[in-house]
């Protein structure tokens, strides 16, 4: 017989910028097997005096090969996925709480993205409600096939970009993208990369649509 309680965890997550002045805050999920004391250099072109970055680490590790070497974590699996996501969506709004607290601007811009599997994650994150940024980026991902489309998204601009040369992206997955953009009113970029989040386009994206 299957049994459940609840427990205390510590999770992980790293910052660059200086929080307390940062005027933008970034919260930037990584995708699955990576780690995010990596995943968040990606974002270091777009960091300034008035920006910061975090990256909070998925909450199961694991050795993604074998029984040792490189170490990476998932976001979450199909066993017991809902409580899983309960796990995550809860970690992140304690996490959202902390930082703003520590925050000493009087009016912040938040944009939270989401990259490969940690795509799904921010969409649930953020339909669950409790936290509405200024901007959403889907990267490189799908939405969860739950989110409800006619309330996600009316507080907040939504952006979705994937590469050309994505090596996970199949036509009917971007077809369904396009048909979901077209009812929602979200903004597709699509760049000329594969299943990344290149430099140039981070950094030019975010200029032009004042991220």
């Amino acid at each position: 017989m299957q049994h459940k309680i609840k427990i205390n965890k510590t999770a992980t997550y790293y910052t660059e910028g200086d929080l307390k002045t940062a005027k933008t805050i970034w919260f930037v999920l990584h995708g699955y097997g990576m780690l995010s004391k990596y995943f968040i250099k990606k974002f270091s072109p777009i960091i300034n005096d008035s920006t910061c970055i975090v990256a909070p680490d998925g909450l199961s590790k694991f050795y993604t090969n074998g029984f040792h070497g490189r170490i990476g974590a998932s976001w979450m699996t199909k066993e017991d996925r809902e409580n899983e996501i309960e796990d995550y969506i809860n970690y992140l709004n304690q996490l959202y709480t902390t930082i703003l607290e520590e925050n000493n601007s009087s009016k912040v811009k938040v944009n939270v993205l989401g990259f490969s599997q940690g795509g799904a994650t921010a969409s649930r994150w953020i339909a669950n409600k409790q936290v509405i940024p200024n901007n959403f980026i889907l990267w490189s991902s799908m939405f969860p096939e739950e989110i409800d489309f006619k309330t996600f998204g009316q507080a907040f601009n939504t952006f979705i970009l994937y590469g050309n040369k994505d090596e996970f992206s199949t036509d009917t997955q971007i077809k369904k993208q396009e048909e979901i953009i077209k009812e929602a009113k979200f903004h597709l970029i699509e760049f000329n990369g594969t299943h990344d989040i290149p430099k140039e386009v981070l950094i030019e994206e975010s200029i032009k649509n004042n991220w």
